[in-house]
């Protein structure tokens, strides 16, 4: 398989909770890295079909792995 050019990194914060529900989907999934892992949760992200916009104003640290997100624009 060939090789895919990775040129950027993408750094996040995780709780410790969040950390552990990351590997828990690794391990789950057989996933070979982390980084691997993130990167299959969004792509399935991004397959949904339907996710509200960002609440205007809404802060970084509003969203997490669990708990609900702020609400979409009005």
């Amino acid at each position: 398989m060939a090789q895919r050019e990775r040129a950027e990194r993408l750094q996040i914060m995780l709780s410790p909770e969040e950390l552990v529900i990351l590997d828990d989907f690794r391990f789950k999934t057989r996933m070979p890295s982390r980084a691997a892992a993130v990167r299959e949760l969004l792509k399935r992200g991004l397959a949904a079909d339907a996710y509200p916009e960002a609440a205007f104003g809404a802060k970084s640290s509003d969203y997490g792995v669990t708990g609900n997100a702020p609400d979409g624009r009005a």
